[in-house]
């Protein structure tokens, strides 16, 4: 079991993959990968640098996370982000069949508890882990393009 601790280390790691996607004009949110109290995957928002819809922190980090292990199911592993994620990045959560969702803000907007999709049964989900950390990045990003 990991404790609190363990997870704001984590979700520190998910907060300095924010930064690059902010310093790379990005909407700043990153995600690790954890497996066995190390991290094994990390990524960020790349949607404007590949062109790519799809190119969410968590996609990627699942991406390098299933290819790091070998395995497309994750159920030991950890995903730590720094917002809460989409239906779609949920859906590939339910299909790698993560074991843990750790996530720092709230996506009133477009996270999936608000439109109504599920990640795996088995997932346990902690929220709100620095997230005011992860709003004030946010807040920058989104104020420098106003």
């Amino acid at each position: 079991m990991i404790n609190p601790f363990d997870d704001k280390y984590f979700m520190k790691k998910a907060l300095q993959e924010a930064e690059i996607a902010l310093s790379e004009g990005e909407v700043p949110i990153g995600a690790v990968v954890v497996c066995n109290g190390q991290i094994i995957a990390k990524g960020h928002n790349q949607v404007e640098t590949l062109n790519d819809p799809t190119a969410h922190a968590e996609m990627l980090a699942f991406t390098a996370a299933t290819n790091y292990l070998g395995a497309k199911y994750l159920p030991d592993c950890t995903l730590y982000v720094t917002l809460e994620p989409c239906q779609m990045c949920a859906g590939a959560a339910f299909w790698t069949q993560i074991g843990r969702i750790v996530y720092a803000a709230d996506d009133d907007k477009r996270g999936y508890k608000h439109l109504h999709c599920n990640v795996h049964p088995k997932t346990e989900i902690v929220s709100g882990v620095l997230r005011e950390e992860s709003e004030k990045l946010l807040q920058v990003f989104f104020n420098n393009i106003r």
